[in-house]
């Protein structure tokens, strides 16, 4: 691809194998620039190697990958450290440091940094303003509930201004108020932000909101959450879905539906 057009991540024939266990098996897939790609597939299929694979913590025995036109396969650990600072990471558990305060724990890659402190306070800030939680700013997360130490998290991965955000089941456990809250931060960052993402889950609520749903601001500058409806495609919005560690479908949510695979009939019945 030209340099113009490089996806934000690229996957090319990629397999992943811990000793005689395959786990990813020859998988090609890309996210465009402001796209989510939703990664589905049942336990042990695979989903939680992608994000690692993506953030090098491993390292795949064939293939390749990109991440914004970089090919990332061969980097050192120092040369991969520089690309995670492009790429913001969202955890199942918020995954906080208990010891240190929400305003620590946002500012976190900015004091690893360096950074100023003036700045480091401004972009706290503005980004617990996104997740609307700028009033817990001096709380501990032992005081904050399950669903705001995951927009916590969300703040988090946000310092910086990663273009690329990694959800790995960000929704797992929550009640389904507190499951909306998390996905409409997703779409604010995929239409409002352009961020891409990876939206790993197997909730079949995440996967039906993710596709229907989406982010605008209205006549008055307010941020608005409206349904398709039918009346348009999200082309922002892919679907992949794993199996025994092989890709078997790429593609919309109206080509997922319409799919008469039995394994993905079955995931959508019961997921």
């Amino acid at each position: 691809m030209t340099e113009e057009t490089h996806s934000a991540i690229e996957f090319r024939n990629v397999t992943m194998a811990y000793d005689d266990r395959v786990i990813l098996d020859d998988v090609s897939f890309f996210v465009n620039p402001g796209e989510t790609k939703i990664v589905m597939g049942g336990s042990g299929t695979g989903k939680s190697t992608i994000l690692k694979l993506v953030l090098g913590l491993i390292k795949p025995q064939e293939g390749t990958i990109l991440i914004d036109g970089e090919e990332v396969t061969q980097l050192t650990e120092a040369e991969m450290i520089e690309v995670r600072q492009k790429i913001g990471m969202v955890f199942q558990d918020g995954a906080l440091f208990d010891s240190l305060s929400v305003y620590e724990n946002v500012g976190f890659r900015l004091f690893e940094n360096g950074v100023p402190e003036g700045e480091i306070d401004e972009q706290v800030r503005r980004m617990l303003r996104f997740v609307n939680l700028e009033n817990t700013i001096e709380m501990m997360p032992a005081e904050l509930s399950g669903g705001m130490r995951r927009r916590v998290g969300i703040a988090r991965a946000l310092i910086g201004s990663p273009k690329l955000i990694l959800f790995d089941e960000p929704t797992a456990g929550l009640d389904p108020p507190t499951a909306r809250t998390i996905l409409e931060l997703a779409m604010k960052l995929r239409d409002l932000e352009g961020v891409s993402s990876i939206f790993v889950t197997h909730r079949i609520e995440d996967i039906k909101l993710l596709s229907s749903n989406f982010a605008t601001i209205n006549e008055v500058g307010e941020i608005e959450f409206q349904n398709e409806r039918g009346a348009l495609c999200l082309v922002n919005t892919k679907f992949v879905m794993l199996k025994k560690g092989k890709v078997i479908f790429s593609g919309t949510d109206e080509e997922l539906w319409q799919s008469d695979d039995p394994y993905i009939q079955d995931f959508l019945r019961v997921s």
